[in-house]
């Protein structure tokens, strides 16, 4: 896992207490099973938005 990849799996955790609440709110009992989709999506959508800010970054100087 790449430096990037694995400071977005810290963001993830940061946020998983929350996670798990909202998901025992709505009545879904939370899984490792349950997460590792999500997680794969999460660094998805972490990577186009880096690259994103990336790219704006290099158009702006």
């Amino acid at each position: 896992m790449d430096n990037k990849n694995m400071e977005f799996m810290q963001i993830a955790m940061k946020y998983l207490p929350e996670a798990q609440e909202k998901l025992k709110e709505a009545g879904i009992e939370f899984s490792p099973a349950l997460a590792e989709p999500f997680f794969g999506l999460f660094m998805s959508v972490m990577q186009e938005a880096y690259d994103l800010g990336k790219k704006d970054t290099s158009i702006e100087e």
